[in-house]
C-alpha cells in the first residue's frame, strides 16, 4: 500500500482549487491528508471502485465535507481553525501576521510595560504616579474593544488632561512645569526609566496601529485610535517631565 500524505493531496488538488483528488486501491490517505480534504472540502474519486471501510461522502467520512465553521478574507470556508490563523473578528479568521493581529500584539506588550512602569513607581515611594498609571492602563485595554467591535474612542481626557493641552505641555514643558526638556540617563532611577521605555512602547504601538487602519492609498480608517496613541504618547513624556521636575512626592 502506498500512503497518500497532506502534502500529496495538496498537490494534486492544486491547493485545493481544483481537485477532485484520485485515490487507487492500492493507495492510503493519511489522517492528515483525510483532514487536508476534509476542511478544503476536496471530492475524492475511487475509479476501481471504493475500498473497504472507506465511507461514501456524507456519511461522516474523513473525505466527506462537513459544515464549514469559518470564513476567511481570501473566501474559503474551514471546518476547522489552523494553527497558522486567528480570529480577526467572530469566525473569522486571517493569518497571524495580519496587521490588525500585530497590532494587538502590540497593545498586549503595552499593558505590560504599564504594569512594569507602576510596579517602579510603588518601588520609589510613588504611589500617585501609579495611580495615574492606573488610569492609562484602563484606556489602553479599551483599545481591543475599539478594535474588534469596530467602537469609536470617543473623547478623549487622560489624567485631567485633554487633547489639545496633552499635545500643548509636551511641546513646552519648561513653560508649563518650570522643567525643559532633557536626555534620559541611567542614573535617573528605575521609574523614570520604565516611563521613557513606556513612552517607545506606545509610540511603536502607535505605528503599528497606522499598519493596520490604513488603506491602500496611505488613508487611515480608524484616525481617532491613532489620536488617541499619539495622545497617550504626549501624556508619557509628560509624566516624565513632572517626575523629574520633582512634581511627583515620593512617600515612604
Amino acid at each position: 500500500m502506498a500512503l497518500l500524505t497532506e502534502e500529496d493531496v495538496r498537490r494534486m488538488s492544486d491547493n485545493g482549487a481544483r481537485g477532485p483528488v484520485v485515490v487507487n486501491r492500492d493507495q492510503v490517505l493519511t489522517p492528515g491528508a483525510k483532514d487536508y480534504l476534509r476542511e478544503h472540502r476536496v471530492e475524492v474519486v475511487y475509479p476501481q471502485g471504493r475500498p473497504e471501510g472507506a465511507a461514501k461522502p456524507g456519511s461522516g467520512s474523513a473525505e466527506a465535507p462537513s459544515a464549514p465553521r469559518y470564513q476567511t478574507l481570501f473566501g474559503a470556508a474551514l471546518t476547522e481553525k489552523p494553527e497558522h490563523m486567528t480570529h480577526l473578528k467572530g469566525n473569522l479568521l486571517v493569518f497571524k501576521d495580519h496587521p490588525r493581529i500585530a497590532f494587538r500584539g502590540w497593545i498586549d506588550a503595552l499593558e505590560a510595560e504599564i504594569t512594569l512602569a507602576q510596579q517602579a513607581a510603588a518601588g520609589e515611594g510613588c504611589p500617585a504616579l501609579a495611580e495615574e498609571l492606573e488610569e492609562v492602563l484602563g484606556f489602553v485595554r479599551r483599545y481591543i474593544r475599539f478594535d474588534v467591535l469596530d467602537e469609536p474612542v470617543g473623547s478623549i481626557r487622560l489624567c485631567g488632561y485633554t487633547p489639545e493641552q496633552l499635545r500643548e505641555y509636551s511641546h513646552y514643558p519648561e513653560k508649563h512645569f518650570g522643567q525643559p526638556h532633557f536626555m534620559i540617563r541611567y542614573t535617573d532611577g528605575p521609574a523614570l526609566l520604565a516611563l521613557n521605555k513606556l513612552r517607545t512602547v506606545v509610540r511603536q504601538t502607535e505605528l503599528a496601529a497606522y499598519a493596520a487602519f490604513r488603506d491602500p492609498d496611505g488613508n487611515v480608517t480608524r484616525s481617532d485610535m491613532i489620536l488617541g496613541l499619539n495622545r497617550l504618547s504626549s501624556l508619557m513624556w509628560i509624566m516624565m517631565i513632572k517626575w523629574k521636575a520633582g512634581q511627583y512626592r515620593r512617600q515612604s
